[in-house]
């Protein structure tokens, strides 16, 4: 017996069948896992003195994950004497963050660690 409305004058309820009952929720619940989306963070690498057609390519990546509805984190590997020049890498990513902001909302402002500068952006 299972109650349908328990807090109706009188209260309904129903006498089904427990195995069935357990089966469609099993089958509801598995239904509804299939249809979610999971959101996952795509990672976009480059360099402070990356050039003109890599960073095209690389945003073209980058609206392509938003149009899944991926979250991109954009790493900026600094490498030997660039490491004197983060300002270059701090530039790069706000003209990163500019070309992408009609699509995306920055989740983690550019940071840096250790040799890497990092930025997480959100699909809008």
């Amino acid at each position: 017996m299972v109650l349908i409305v328990p807090n109706a004058n009188p209260p309904v309820a129903k006498i089904v069948d427990l195995g069935k009952l357990k089966y469609e929720q099993q089958k509801k619940a598995a239904a509804a896992r299939k249809r979610q989306k999971t959101v996952e963070i795509k990672e976009i690498k480059m360099r402070p003195n990356i050039d003109t057609h890599d960073y095209d390519v690389k945003m073209r990546a980058i609206h392509r994950f938003f149009e899944e509805g991926d979250k991109v984190k954009v790493t900026l590997r600094f490498r030997g004497r660039e490491m004197a020049h983060q300002e270059l890498g701090y530039e790069l990513l706000q003209k990163v963050k500019g070309d992408t902001e009609e699509i995306a909302k920055v989740e983690a402002e550019p940071k840096l660690e250790g040799r890497q500068m990092m930025m997480v952006l959100a699909p809008r």
